[in-house]
């Protein structure tokens, strides 16, 4: 399989354009350095209906194109459902009954590791586990780890050593979690090369030791930095028109949202995405975070360049 990067939208609501920016950065890293670009909707936890529709038509829409169908996290529980078993099999999957008080608790006690699970429910025995089980609460199902930290490379960020802790794969409440879903779909679809925001930089090391357990080889990563909102706050939807149809909306052109973002990349006068990409050099990406301040409307045929709007 051809390496590839990615961008793993979750269709809780529309793209805002700091989601946009992560995406186009995610294809230009990926097709600057001759990787094929996939698509992946991860449904799996919150999905509102026609929202994965609406963000492809968006990314689309501001000139990204991807290799092969899109790839639905849903339509993948079998999967998981094999690794998990495997994961089993080899005695590196244990219950767990831990509520978010009581890891939170732990947390905070002297000598522990910060952001770390402590471990509680790691080495009961059968007649703890049998007594817990009594008290109707389902378990979750965390991973054995064997480390306390792991070390990955970030092509921005250099060699960066993180946490690991006995990492939550399937939620109390039978839904796959996060870290395991997206380390075996990247496994699977080739993708050897991760852009995303920095926020997620704490979380690569638990994914990349997740994926030599599985027998998999970790990525290359890219933690961009974030977009941030008028109030210095990461940019949300609270904070006005920041999708893609409430710009248009407002009378920008998608040009003038592609040139937005190219500007805030210290690219001026861009207006496409493969304006983007001929330009685009991973040295010169500004490392501060972007605060997104619209400005007026630049193109003279208001409205034009609108996103079909279902």
């Amino acid at each position: 399989m051809s390496a590839a990067g990615r961008y793993a939208p979750s269709p809780s609501g529309d793209l805002h354009i700091g989601n946009l920016r992560t995406a186009l950065l995610a294809w230009m890293f990926a097709r600057g350095t001759g990787r094929d670009f996939r698509m992946r909707v991860e449904d799996l936890d919150r999905a509102r209906s026609g929202s994965a529709e609406r963000q492809l038509e968006d990314l689309a829409a501001i000139g990204i194109d991807w290799d092969g169908d899109v790839v639905v996290q849903s339509a993948r529980r079998s999967r998981y459902a094999d690794a998990l078993a495997s994961l089993r099999n080899r005695g590196l999957v244990y219950e767990c009954w831990c509520t978010r008080r009581e890891i939170a608790e732990a947390a905070s006690a002297p000598h522990a590791a910060p952001g770390a699970y402590p471990g509680t429910c790691r080495n009961l025995d059968d007649a703890e586990r049998a007594a817990r089980r009594a008290r109707g609460r389902p378990p979750a199902l965390r991973l054995r780890a064997a480390v306390d930290t792991f070390t990955v490379h970030d092509v921005l960020a250099g060699d960066w050593t993180g946490l690991v802790d006995d990492v939550v794969l399937v939620r109390n409440d039978g839904t796959v979690a996060y870290n395991f879903a997206v380390v075996l779909d990247d496994g699977d679809l080739g993708v050897d090369q991760v852009v995303r925001g920095d926020d997620l930089l704490s979380s690569a090391p638990r994914q990349a030791y997740l994926a030599t357990v599985l027998g998999l080889q970790p990525p290359t990563y890219a933690h961009v930095p974030l977009v941030l909102g008028p109030t210095s706050a990461r940019l949300a939807k609270r904070d006005g028109a920041v999708t893609l149809r409430e710009l248009t909306a407002a009378g920008f052109t998608v040009a003038d949202v592609v040139g937005m973002i190219a500007d805030s990349l210290d690219l001026p006068g861009v207006r496409t995405a493969a304006g983007l990409l001929a330009a685009f050099d991973p040295a010169s990406l500004p490392r501060d975070p972007w605060t997104f301040t619209p400005t007026p409307p630049r193109s003279s045929s208001c409205g034009q360049g609108r996103v079909p709007v279902r």
